[in-house]
């Protein structure tokens, strides 16, 4: 039974059609989906103008959308938020895919517009958690806010030489610090592990000198946690 995955952020609308346990294809933008699911389950965190949009497709195709929100607990993961429904619905399924994929202590990294740092453990509950500027925000708000820096489009460099480059960089570096020191406070003793996933991610694991913990990338963390979402209701 086939069920199609669709995590609309604010930069872009990702989906993943998933059947079997295995994704069929993925890709982004609500036109590219060339399937009929059984069943829709999204979420959304880009206003109501691209839920209408993604409702509006469900009842083209005849399905009705199974909206995720952050709850208490759920598939595993248990929610530590002062006010649990305050979470944001990508990190709590990125969460809820970081728990099928990995049942160590770990450190859940998004890297999208903004970008997120959160910590699970290997009991499964959610500790907390950052939220940063993204890459990209960070160097625009240098440039908005300051008279003779420009909006960079350098390169990261370990030593920067020119301002477009250390503009780049710092904004790398101040990201893979605020995740290094989430990262010291998992469990050596439970298999830490970093999942890096998000438009950044590549460039997060490319600093130099490198990450100083063990990490994996992800494609598409949020679609996991939507697909293990949809089997335990499927299971229900």
């Amino acid at each position: 039974m086939s069920v199609l995955c669709i995590d609309s952020g604010n930069s872009r609308l990702k989906w993943g059609v998933r059947d079997g346990g295995r994704w069929l294809a993925q890709g982004m933008g609500l036109d590219a989906v060339a399937t009929r699911p059984a069943r829709i389950v999204a979420c959304n965190v880009a206003g109501e103008a691209p839920r209408q949009a993604i409702e509006s497709h469900a009842r083209d195709l005849g399905v009705a959308v199974r909206w995720v929100g952050a709850l208490a607990s759920q598939c595993g993961v248990r929610n530590a938020y002062e006010h649990p429904g305050q979470l944001g619905a990508d990190r709590w399924a990125a969460l809820i895919g970081a728990r099928a994929l990995h049942r160590g202590d770990c450190v859940v990294v998004m890297s999208g517009t903004a970008t997120t740092v959160d910590v699970l453990d290997a009991a499964g509950e959610f500790r907390g958690g950052l939220i940063l500027p993204g890459l990209a925000l960070m160097r625009e708000a240098l440039a908005a806010g300051t008279a003779n820096l420009p909006a960079a489009a350098g390169e990261f460099a370990p030593l920067p030489r020119n301002t477009f480059d250390a503009i780049a960089s710092g904004a790398l570096q101040a990201t893979a610090g605020a995740i290094e020191r989430m990262f010291r406070q998992l469990d050596a003793g439970r298999d830490p592990l970093c999942l890096l996933s998000g438009g950044a991610a590549g460039a997060l694991a490319g600093v130099s000198p490198p990450l100083t913990f063990p990490y994996r990338m992800v494609d598409n963390l949020v679609l996991e946690g939507l697909a293990a979402i949809a089997e335990a209701d499927g299971h229900a």
